[in-house]
């Protein structure tokens, strides 16, 4: 389940956006504020940890997941997946809409790093 989810993430933050919109969307679950944080968080340690890699200037001040942000990332979304009832799919799309959130808002990655840096510590990962 870890590997599939792992290739879940992969596929959603390289998804083009308009093939998703194409396609009917499952419904999504409603989400608690602890649960909208820890995903936010998640795909923010993804961002980072893919932008790094990829060389990207504008993430390279911030600390690197690593294998931290991946796991608490694929915890998260199973994490979800139990407690919502919501499949993979409707998983993946709640994943594509904060992956979307982030990255049309250039401040946004900057001011959330530092919360999730410290629930990634808080998380004994």
């Amino acid at each position: 389940m870890i590997k599939s989810l792992m290739s879940l993430a992969a596929l959603t933050l390289a998804a083009s956006s308009t093939a998703q919109e194409a396609e009917v969307a499952p419904s999504l679950p409603d989400l608690t504020m602890e649960q909208e944080t820890a995903l936010r968080c998640g795909v923010a340690f993804a961002l980072v940890q893919n932008g790094k890699v990829a060389g990207d200037a504008s993430v390279q001040d911030y600390p690197e997941p690593g294998e931290r942000g991946r796991e608490f990332f694929v915890r998260t979304t199973a994490q979800l997946m139990e407690q919502t009832g919501a499949n993979r799919e409707a998983v993946g799309m709640l994943v594509i809409r904060e992956v979307k959130s982030l990255k049309n808002d250039p401040q946004a990655l900057r001011e959330i790093m530092p919360a999730c840096m410290m629930m990634l510590d808080a998380s004994g990962l």
